[in-house]
């Protein structure tokens, strides 16, 4: 790509980004059905190159020039709208939110018989360390912030104490979408295998 100033052509390259697409709330209790392939085809629609769906539950990986995350959830929640009828929040995030992401949780932090943790991804509305004050975390709960997210952790013994549902029905809870530690670190992984291509 060229650019024109004073008088001289300045040529430049446009380096391609790898980003994920999150959505809230689709095929969940037989509610907001999506089918996966059809969604792949709808970004793809866009211009996006190398889309990949993860699971059920509304997780595209895909490749594009670097753009504003904003119009990018936009440009898709509209173009889903058409294809599925469907008023769909997508928040959109790059390879390096997700890596700083993945740098901050605890490794030891899993989904497994013996503890659960989320990742809950934050809208701007709440994406900031204050979002914390608007929790209920309880002393079994283990709980950070970290730009774009808060990470929780609990252990299963202790989970009928967790302040985790104290967040169901609130206009916080309204903008997150969850995704369970072990979706996430796939995303993440697939995120990485599509960066190093």
């Amino acid at each position: 790509m060229s650019l024109q100033r004073g008088g001289q052509w300045i040529r430049f390259y446009v380096t391609e980004m790898v980003y994920v697409a999150l959505l809230r709330g689709i095929n969940v209790g037989g509610k907001n059905i999506v089918e996966m392939k059809k969604l792949k085809a709808v970004f793809e629609s866009l211009g996006f190159k190398n889309v990949v769906t993860y699971i059920n539950s509304g997780n595209i990986i895909f490749v594009s020039t670097p753009d504003n995350h904003e119009i990018i959830s936009l440009e898709a929640a509209k173009a889903i709208k058409r294809e599925f009828q469907l008023d769909i929040k997508v928040l959109v995030r790059d390879f390096r939110n997700m890596e700083i992401i993945c740098n901050e949780l605890p490794p030891e932090w899993v989904k497994n018989e013996r503890m659960r943790t989320d990742i809950m991804f934050l809208w701007e509305k709440y994406d900031n360390r204050g979002v914390l004050d608007l929790l209920k975390i309880n002393s079994v709960d283990n709980v950070r912030y970290t730009p774009g997210a808060v990470l929780w952790n609990v252990e299963w013994t202790d989970y009928s104490r967790s302040g985790l549902m104290k967040i169901m029905g609130t206009d916080l809870y309204r903008n997150m979408t969850i995704r369970n530690v072990n979706t996430f670190r796939r995303i993440y992984q697939i995120m990485s295998d599509v960066n190093g291509r």
